[in-house]
């Protein structure tokens, strides 16, 4: 029986895995045909990056307005939206707990969690800033 499970399970991963490979390929298809347009027979690495860049993306990646560091304000904002929303758990799971101490210490360790994450997010900002500014 346990045979059986696990040879069901194998087909049934198999069977997920071929329409995830065909669309892997469909993608890229298009993406190496609209490529090819851009490019030149002189090899360098301006040509290969302007090869390699599709019609649609944008020209500046790095800089105030690039890819990168739209990227990372906006991940820098859910994370820190976030870590205030769980120093307020924990600041009220800190108020309601009645003197229990399990529930003292919980509340506690949402509000280290969430001030480490919101110290994580800074110098993970201060890390990409400087990251970027070195390519720039």
């Amino acid at each position: 029986m346990k045979r059986m499970k696990s040879s069901i399970k194998k087909s049934l991963q198999a069977l997920l895995l071929v329409p995830v490979m065909a669309l892997g390929v469909t993608a890229a298809v298009p993406a190496i045909a609209g490529a090819a347009s851009n490019c030149s027979d002189d090899v360098t690495l301006s040509n290969g990056v302007d090869c390699a860049q599709g019609e649609e993306q944008s020209d500046q990646l790095f800089g105030t307005s690039g890819v990168f560091s739209t990227i990372t304000n906006v991940l820098l904002f859910l994370i820190g939206a976030i870590s205030v929303i769980m120093l307020i758990i924990g600041g009220i799971r800190y108020t309601i707990s009645g003197g229990d101490q399990a529930a003292v210490t919980a509340a506690k360790n949402t509000i280290l969690y969430a001030i480490v994450g919101i110290v994580v997010a800074i110098l993970a900002y201060a890390i990409v800033n400087f990251v970027i500014g070195s390519f720039v």
